[in-house]
């Protein structure tokens, strides 16, 4: 059942993402579906491992068989991870990316996105046009370093990308919880938020960690947590697509944060350079805050 944008959506991007959040039915149960362990706070600038333990304390299996996220998670492994490394699509790699977004149209939150969007006259008119729009934004590669095409905005958002000694992107709680289950990632703890509470807990939609990749530190990354892959990629669709700025403010469960996404300019379409939350506070009061999921 589509779920139509009311007129106040239409005028307002914290209405929509506050739908698209009601919407999110795929998003898992904190404690039931998933749990994390966030151990000690730190600045975005204190060196040093403040977490003796893993991030994820686990997933359930179940989880795996939910057709966006079983696709989603064979999606992870078709990148190169340093940037200039020209990025090579196979006819394998490329059903993948399709079979991706045809089930991500499948669900009551992107077609609520394409919706939106077309009914705000930035977006296609039908589901055939909107895959298609939202392959160029975020599946075609272009130059981030080097001499040929060696990025895309979900690589870099969704899976993340090494660039020099640095990571950069790596915006995804299910890369995150992978590459952490594999040994790769060694999880430096929580970085504390900068306004409203003074701690985060176990039970939080939204943090930002301090983490090494392969032994290569990011200091800060942001990312939902327990959320459906959907979710992200409409949230973060629905900003580039309706929003000319860089810093988008929206309220999101108990969150008020802004989404922070740059374009690369194309005359074929922009395309996704980065997109991810920056947490500005929570507010208990906002209007899904105390809903249980």
């Amino acid at each position: 059942m589509a779920h139509n944008p009311t007129t106040e959506e239409l005028q307002s991007l914290v209405l929509a993402a506050r739908k698209l959040w009601e919407l999110d039915t795929n998003r898992l149960k904190a404690g039931v579906d998933y749990a994390i362990n966030l151990q000690d706070g730190k600045s975005m600038w204190q060196k040093g491992d403040a977490a003796a333990e893993k991030l994820f304390k686990g997933v359930k299996k179940e989880v795996w068989q939910r057709p966006t996220f079983l696709i989603f998670y064979n999606l992870l492994d078709n990148y190169e991870r340093e940037t200039g490394t020209v990025e090579q699509d196979t006819a394998q790699e490329k059903k993948e990316v399709s079979d991706f977004l045809d089930a991500c149209l499948a669900t009551p939150v992107m077609q609520y996105c394409q919706l939106y969007c077309e009914e705000r006259g930035v977006g296609p008119k039908t589901l055939a046009e909107f895959k298609r729009a939202l392959y160029q934004m975020w599946f075609s590669y272009y130059r981030r370093d080097g001499a040929g095409n060696d990025s895309c905005g979900f690589e870099h958002v969704f899976v993340g990308e090494s660039k020099g000694d640095s990571i950069t992107g790596f915006h995804n709680w299910v890369q995150f919880y992978i590459e952490e289950a594999r040994g790769h990632v060694d999880y430096l703890g929580y970085v504390r938020p900068k306004a409203g509470r003074d701690a985060s807990d176990d039970e939080d939609r939204l943090i930002s960690v301090q983490f090494a990749w392969k032994g290569e530190e990011k200091n800060v990354s942001t990312f939902f947590v327990g959320t459906s892959p959907e979710f992200e990629l409409a949230l973060y669709t629905m900003c580039f697509l309706c929003s000319e700025e860089e810093k988008t403010y929206l309220e999101v469960g108990p969150y008020d944060l802004n989404i922070v996404c740059y374009r690369i300019r194309s005359k074929y379409g922009d395309k996704v350079a980065t997109a991810y939350p920056d947490l500005i506070g929570e507010d208990p009061t906002n209007d899904l805050a105390n809903m249980a999921f």
